[in-house]
């Protein structure tokens, strides 16, 4: 007979308030400094903590790395949600020069993925390899199964159109899964979308957005 055991395993919450606090960006870890990828990711975080976001990534490298620069750049806040491997070679892992202002520490990549996803209140997904790939898989599926109280996602970058219409073409995508995502091409159009989709939040509640921001 074989026994079985219940392991209570914590699923990402819907959208449970109004607003967009907390910003969650995904991308490659295999790009550095001089990358123009790492340069747009630091400038958007930059952004999102100069207009009082939280900016959350995984505490690894590339991407990660520059959005937990460019939001302390602005002296924003930083969370990263980690987790540190002993058996998994092709896993970036921390990136010591990633310096968040807090590290949440979990056991595996999968509550790690979570923990990124149940924080946040909307997602900023750049160019990355597979395990942005599962992100992006993970929060527009999501995004699907609360719609009406979703989280959004804003793809940055122009090859996302490419992207899209391929799984468009090839798999059986709803209306209302095309409603949770923008694509954007640059910074000014990660503003336009981002401003939409918190007055969209605001719909939702019927409440008005603060115009408070940092000097």
């Amino acid at each position: 007979m074989n026994s079985q055991i219940k392991i209570p395993v914590k699923i990402p919450k819907q959208q449970t308030h109004c607003n967009i606090k907390k910003v969650a960006i995904f991308g490659s870890a295999d790009v550095d400094k001089d990358h123009p990828l790492y340069q747009e990711a630091f400038n958007v975080a930059r952004y999102l903590a100069y207009h009082d976001k939280v900016v959350i990534d995984g505490g690894g490298p590339g991407v990660m790395d520059a959005a937990t620069a460019g939001a302390e750049s602005a002296d924003g806040e930083t969370i990263a949600v980690t987790f540190y491997p002993k058996d998994m070679p092709e896993f970036e892992g921390r990136y010591h020069e990633n310096n968040v202002d807090q590290e949440i520490k979990t056991a595996n990549y999968v509550e790690r993925m979570f923990g990124l996803i149940d924080l946040a209140d909307a997602f900023i997904i750049f160019e990355g390899g597979t395990g942005t790939l599962s992100e992006w898989a993970t929060v527009w599926l999501l995004a699907h199964l609360y719609y009406g109280n979703h989280k959004p996602l804003i793809l940055y970058g122009e090859f996302w159109h490419e992207v899209i219409s391929v799984i468009d073409k090839h798999f059986f995508i709803g209306e209302k899964e095309s409603q949770v995502y923008k694509i954007v091409k640059d910074e000014k159009e990660m503003i336009q979308a981002l401003n939409e989709f918190e007055q969209e939040l605001e719909d939702r509640c019927g409440l008005s957005r603060s115009k408070e921001k940092k000097d």
